[in-house]
């Protein structure tokens, strides 16, 4: 059986792209399809953190709202992993088109040596929203919550982090697809002009 809950973040305002980057289409398919698609198998606890829930029942998912309402990113992760069934939740971004689940599943079967398994390719900023986080950071990410302190990596400090080196990842994603996500129309040609080119 799955030992790991997984939740699709999505509540972001899409400010740059203009338009809500989970229902952008890449290859016929739209994006926030294409995460489903690679998470589901890995768990029997897959729900969509967001604060616009209506736009998301028809996947047929589980959805819940934040905690914490407008605290950015990080209220979004403590909501996600205070929903979560299991102690370990794989925390994705929505608009993360070519996750790689294999290497999605390599950062689960770390999972018990750490509070947080997260990827750090470009240091010193791990990619937070590619990450599995234990109940041990529920304490610490809701003090700073409380203290109005966002930045993600903040509750670190007091949490036991396993980071994922490059050369980890490389195994598995060897150009680091996993981590392209999509703030602008031109990353979204970006990404649409990639997946067209792995078809060809």
């Amino acid at each position: 059986m799955p030992h790991v809950s997984v939740a699709i973040l999505a509540g972001g305002q899409s400010k740059r792209m203009g338009r809500d980057k989970a229902f952008l289409e890449v290859n016929g398919q739209l994006v926030i399809e294409r995460v489903i698609a690679q998470v589901a198998p890995l768990t029997n606890d897959l729900f969509i953190s967001t604060n616009t829930p209506e736009k998301f029942t028809r996947f047929g998912w589980p959805t819940v709202s934040d905690i914490y309402p407008d605290k950015a990113a990080l209220g979004g992760i403590y909501t996600a992993i205070h929903t979560a069934k299991y102690d370990q939740v794989l925390i994705v971004a929505c608009d993360m088109p070519l996750l790689n689940q294999p290497l999605l599943q390599y950062l689960i079967d770390l999972a018990p040596t750490a509070d947080v398994i997260a990827p750090i390719i470009a240091p010193p900023q791990p990619e937070t929203l590619h990450t599995v986080y234990s109940k041990n950071c529920l304490a610490p990410i809701e003090r700073r919550l409380l203290a109005n302190q966002l930045r993600v990596i903040g509750f670190f400090a007091d949490v036991i982090v396993r980071y994922v080196s490059a050369s980890e990842v490389a195994n598995f994603d060897p150009n680091y697809n996993s981590f392209i996500n999509m703030n602008t129309p031109h990353e979204w040609e970006h990404v649409r002009q990639l997946v067209a080119d792995m078809y060809q």
